[in-house]
């Protein structure tokens, strides 16, 4: 009797485990931000028409073409080695400009074009203190890393 109570209770431990396991991993799972680069997209093109992905890149210099009356914006994103272009209708976020990191959420159409939706920019790596940067100075970038320390 005794030893069945203990492969019970022993049973009913495992299941919360494996429970609180799988819940863990599938939230997990739902965090995690993938995105393909342009290359990827480009040669796996079949795979991703129509479907909702995201594209990672730099916003190519001159690239950016805003259409007047509209919130339309055209640009370019490359990976370095394939550039593909990107249509956006909505408000950009403050830091999506030329030459900077963005991903674009959207879908890849059979016309090779890509329809984004969610733009997410990557901010710059540089740091200043803002009362520097008020007083209009410019810090070296080994001075970066020693306010980095402190």
């Amino acid at each position: 009797m005794k030893s069945n109570r203990k492969w019970g209770i022993v049973g009913s431990v495992a299941v919360v485990l494996a429970l609180a396991g799988w819940l863990g991993y599938s939230s997990f799972q739902d965090a995690l931000v993938y995105f393909y680069t342009p290359s990827e997209v480009v040669k796996l093109g079949g795979k991703f028409d129509g479907k909702r992905i995201r594209v990672g890149g730099m916003v190519e210099k001159d690239s950016m073409v805003m259409t007047p009356g509209s919130m339309k914006i055209d640009f370019r994103l490359s990976d370095g080695e394939t550039v593909i272009p990107v249509a956006f209708e909505g408000v950009p976020p403050d830091l999506f400009k030329e030459g900077q990191g963005a991903v674009a959420e959207g879908f890849w159409d059979t016309d090779k074009k890509f329809h984004a939706d969610l733009i997410m920019a990557k901010h710059s790596e540089d740091y200043m203190p803002i009362e520097m940067k008020r007083a209009g100075k410019e810090m070296p970038k080994e001075d970066i890393l020693k306010t980095l320390k402190k």
